[in-house]
């Protein structure tokens, strides 16, 4: 066959296929400073989106304009739905928007802030409501014990 009859991806073919990114079902709760980032990208794709328009010439980086449509239509559902939840700290509970530190069998002990999904980030010391670690820990008071991993731990402090 001839090459004049096969179609070669070009990068508006490639722009088509970018596929959005999920939304979660659950619901989406935020923090105030989750709540704050969400607005900031929302800024930023919208900021990209626009910059896209400007180039002036849409053939050449329809890419770039598929990204930031896609950013703007996930950061602005992400804000319509987003529910913020203020910690009730006459609780002394571990709760959505609190730190919860917590000791393994071994003597580790980890904390972690209990957060919404968009601004979870495990390796700077948040997780996720719906994470099974926060789950599990959910509702516990200092001194009290649940299984994570399938280790006990122990509550030792929520701030």
């Amino acid at each position: 066959m001839s090459v004049a009859f096969t179609k070669e991806q070009d990068s508006e073919s490639a722009a088509a296929d970018l596929p959005d990114r999920p939304i979660s079902p659950h619901p989406n709760l935020v923090t105030t400073r989750g709540l704050a980032q969400i607005e900031d990208e929302l800024a930023k794709a919208r900021a990209a989106y626009s910059a896209a328009q400007a180039s002036g010439d849409a053939g050449v980086d329809r890419t770039a304009m598929a990204r930031a449509t896609r950013d703007l239509r996930y950061y602005g559902a992400r804000r319509a739905s987003a529910q913020l939840i203020e910690p009730d700290r006459s609780q002394d509970t571990v709760q959505f928007g609190r730190k919860v530190t917590f000791e393994r069998e071994d003597g580790r002990r980890q904390t972690f802030a209990i957060v919404g999904e968009d601004e979870a980030d495990p390796t700077k010391g948040s997780v996720s409501y719906n994470a099974p670690l926060a789950r599990a820990l959910m509702g516990k008071t200092i001194g009290d014990l649940a299984t994570v991993a399938g280790a006990e731990v122990e509550v030792v402090g929520i701030d």
